[in-house]
């Protein structure tokens, strides 16, 4: 069986999807988002990460590397000093993983899937860059009945996206302003590709929930959600729209990975609530089911 890379399997998640859900994250993105609260998934391979308020300096992890714990950008990502750190200071962040290995994990929850309506959502990073491994994880789920959902950005080829759209029940499809220049500033990426996919899949599926983030500084302006709704109003296959307001629970992960946050993390602020309900309005005015909730 194909092999991925995965960083992490959340059981019991409730915002990914109907019901009770296990959310399995697959590593690598294109993109770089400044508000992205899994930067750890972006790098396609495992990496380490090193917490100093976890550390009590035991150098269990200097004796155990190798390499004599040389500078990051030299770890070769083996992972023995995360294996012999006594407090989990050290971590090893992605593993590569046989779909056999994943399903096992998976099949853990069905009784909760099938209590809840719930299943398993495919997220990251962005899921789709690693095709081949997330095909067969859904030709796997498919073939013993366990709903399926795919969380992207549809950042990849067109052929990638419609060759997985049969195997996927529902699309949680991400998308964070309408405007190319704005996008590319914002996620060092531009979205004609992704609009262009929305289009693509709309054609053929019908069960699209659009994930739009609300950024403080980037996309939370009168004109930048109005240009959303329009947009969202526009797409074929899209059945909800999901409004997921910023929150900077992630801004201590660049650090345990030896970066620092964007500085428009650092004055961003969570959206007031009346300012989430006043957009959730403009898409609800266009015959939009609007929902609030989860956190971007």
């Amino acid at each position: 069986m194909t092999e991925g890379i995965i960083f992490n399997v959340q059981r019991y998640s409730l915002h990914d999807g109907p019901g009770i859900r296990t959310t399995v994250f697959l590593k690598g993105c294109p993109a770089r988002c400044w508000w992205c609260h899994n930067p750890e998934s972006q790098n396609p391979s495992p990496q380490t990460a090193w917490s100093q308020n976890r550390c009590i300096s035991c150098d269990a992890c200097l004796l155990a590397c190798h390499e004599g714990l040389k500078p990051r950008e030299a770890c070769r990502a083996c992972g023995d000093c995360a294996e012999a750190c006594p407090t989990g200071a050290r971590e090893l962040l992605g593993t590569p993983t046989s779909v056999e290995e994943v399903l096992h994990l998976i099949l853990k929850d069905r009784m909760f899937f099938e209590d809840s309506g719930g299943g398993v959502t495919f997220s990251g990073g962005e899921p789709l860059c690693q095709p081949a491994f997330l095909k067969e994880l859904l030709l796997a789920c498919r073939a013993r009945g366990i709903h399926t959902a795919v969380d992207t950005a549809a950042l990849c080829p067109p052929e990638t996206l419609l060759d997985l759209a049969p195997l996927t029940d529902l699309f949680l499809f991400d998308l964070k302003c309408a405007d190319d220049a704005l996008h590319q500033k914002g996620t060092g990426v531009g979205n004609a590709r992704i609009l262009d996919n929305l289009t693509r899949l709309g054609r053929m599926h019908r069960n699209i929930w659009l994930r739009i983030p609300v950024i403080p500084g980037f996309n939370d302006t009168e004109a930048e959600m109005t240009a959303l709704a329009d947009l969202a109003a526009r797409a074929a296959g899209v059945r909800q729209v999901w409004l997921l307001p910023y929150h900077g629970t992630w801004a201590a992960k660049p650090a345990r990975l030896g970066t620092e946050p964007a500085a428009e993390a650092l004055a961003a602020q969570t959206p007031a609530p009346q300012t989430m309900e006043h957009f959730a309005r403009l898409f609800a005015a266009r015959g939009l089911d609007t929902q609030i909730g989860g956190g971007a």
